[in-house]
C-alpha cells in the first residue's frame, strides 16, 4: 500500500480537526476544545510522518539515516501527552492545572529520552517500515523504541478506561462519542502491543516483524477512524436531533398546507420550493407558506365560529389544546371556502373577528393533526351557519 493507509488515516483525523476549527476560533480560551484539536492534529501528524514516503523524505532532507524515527516518535509522544490532558479535563476537579503540568512534564522527559537515545545509538541502515524490529537489539536505539511504545501504551490505556467508565454515566450523543473514543483508543493500544510483541520476539531470536508492519498499522488506522468519529459525534448529535424534529414537524404540517394549497397556488403566496436543503430549511419554507396563506385569510376568520367550536370540543374532550386546534381548523376551512367563492366581498372587520391572531408554530402542528383526522362534531355543525350567514349578507 506504500503508506496509503497512513495518509487515509491522517486525512480522516485532519478532517475532524477541520470540522472543529470554527469552534476553536470562536472559543480560543477553552482548554478542553484546544486539547481536542491537539489530539486530532497530532494523531494525524503521527500517521503522516509514519508513512514510508514521508519517512524517506525526512531522512533525505535531514541527511541522517532514520532521522524520521525519532521525529515520528516525538509526534507520537506529543499525541500521548494531549490524550492524557484530555482525560484530565474530562475528569475535572480542583487539581486540573497541576495534573496537566505533571503529565506534560512526564512526556517532556520522554521526548528528551528519545532524543538522547537516538543520538547515542547507531542506526546507519535506513528502515522505512520495520525499524522497530530491525534495531530491537541495538543499544540505545532499542531503549528509544521501548520508551515511546510504553509511553503510547500508557496513554491509550488510560484514555480507554476513562472514556468507557465515563460513558456508563452519561446518555445520548456524549455516551456514543465516549464509547467510540474508548474503542478507538483500545485499537490504538493494539498498535503498541503488536509492536512490543514483535520487539520481544526479536529479543528471543524470532522474526515476527509482520506484526509491526501489518497488524500495527491496521490497528492504528481503525483506531484513528473511531477516534475522530467519537470526537465528532457529540458535536453532531444535537444537529441530527434538530433535523429529525424538523423532518417530523415538516411531515405533520402537510395536511394544513394541503388544505391551503389552492389558495397558495391561486394567489401565488407560496415561495419557490428549496432544492437540496436541510430539513430545517424545508420546514421553514412550509411554515412560511402556511403563514402567508393565513395572513391572506385573516379578514375571513370568524370569531364566533372559533369560540363555538372551541367550546364544543372542550366540553366533549376536556383538552384545551385539542379544542384550540379544532377551532382553528374549522375557522381556516371556512375561511378558505369563503375566500374561494366567486364574487364574494371581503367581510368588514369588526370586534368579533380574529385579525392579526396567527397561531403559534406549535399550534400549527396541532391544527394540521386536526385537519388530518375526522372533523369534530361541533365544528361540522358550526360551518353551515357561517355559510348561511354569508348567503344572506
Amino acid at each position: 500500500m506504500n503508506g496509503l493507509l497512513n495518509y487515509v488515516s491522517c486525512g480522516v483525523l485532519w478532517l475532524g480537526l477541520l470540522v472543529k476549527a470554527p469552534d476553536l476560533l470562536r472559543h480560543r480560551r477553552d482548554p478542553y476544545l484546544r486539547t481536542i484539536c491537539a489530539v486530532l492534529g497530532l494523531a494525524g501528524l503521527c500517521f503522516f510522518l509514519g508513512a514510508p514516503p514521508t519517512v524517506g523524505a525526512v531522512n533525505r532532507i535531514g541527511d541522517v539515516p532514520n532521522l524520521a524515527a525519532p521525529v515520528t516518535y516525538v509526534a507520537i509522544t506529543g499525541y500521548c501527552a494531549a490524550s492524557q490532558v484530555l482525560v484530565v479535563h474530562w475528569r475535572g476537579g480542583p487539581r486540573v492545572r497541576r495534573t496537566v503540568r505533571r503529565w506534560l512534564l512526564a512526556y517532556a522527559v520522554v521526548v528528551l529520552g528519545i532524543a538522547v537515545t537516538f543520538t547515542l545509538g547507531e542506526a546507519p541502515v535506513e528502515r522505512r517500515t520495520d525499524l522497530d524490529t530491525y534495531y530491537a537489539t541495538t543499544p540505545f536505539i532499542a531503549q528509544m523504541i521501548v520508551l515511546y511504545l510504553v509511553a503510547h501504551l500508557t496513554a491509550v490505556t488510560v484514555t480507554t478506561v476513562s472514556s468507557l467508565r465515563w460513558a456508563r454515566r452519561v446518555r445520548g450523543g456524549l455516551r456514543a462519542g465516549l464509547t467510540l473514543l474508548g474503542t478507538g483508543s483500545l485499537c490504538g493500544a493494539g498498535y503498541s502491543v503488536a509492536k512490543l510483541v514483535a520487539v520481544g520476539a526479536r529479543w528471543s531470536g524470532r522474526d515476527w516483524s509482520r506484526l509491526g508492519t501489518t497488524v500495527s498499522p491496521a490497528a492504528a488506522g481503525l483506531g484513528a477512524l473511531l477516534t475522530v468519529v467519537g470526537v465528532l459525534v457529540p458535536l453532531a448529535a444535537p444537529r441530527v436531533a434538530e433535523w429529525r424534529r424538523a423532518r417530523r414537524t415538516y411531515a405533520r404540517l402537510e395536511p394544513l398546507e394541503r388544505a391551503l394549497d389552492d389558495l397558495l397556488t391561486r394567489r401565488a403566496l407560496r415561495l419557490p420550493r428549496p432544492g437540496l436543503a436541510s430539513p430545517t430549511t424545508r420546514l421553514m419554507w412550509r411554515q412560511t407558506s402556511v403563514h402567508n396563506a393565513l395572513s391572506h385569510l385573516d379578514a375571513y376568520f370568524d370569531r364566533e365560529l372559533y369560540d363555538r367550536t372551541r367550546a364544543g370540543v372542550l366540553a366533549a374532550t376536556g383538552e384545551a389544546e385539542r379544542a384550540e386546534a379544532a377551532a382553528w381548523a374549522a375557522v381556516i376551512t371556512a375561511a378558505v371556502r369563503d375566500e374561494a367563492e366567486p364574487g364574494r366581498r371581503v367581510p368588514p372587520r369588526d370586534g368579533g373577528r380574529l385579525p392579526g391572531r396567527a397561531p403559534e408554530p406549535a399550534v400549527l402542528v396541532r391544527i394540521a393533526d386536526a385537519l388530518a383526522g375526522p372533523a369534530p362534531a361541533p365544528a361540522a355543525a358550526a360551518v353551515p351557519s357561517r355559510t348561511t350567514t354569508a348567503g344572506t349578507a
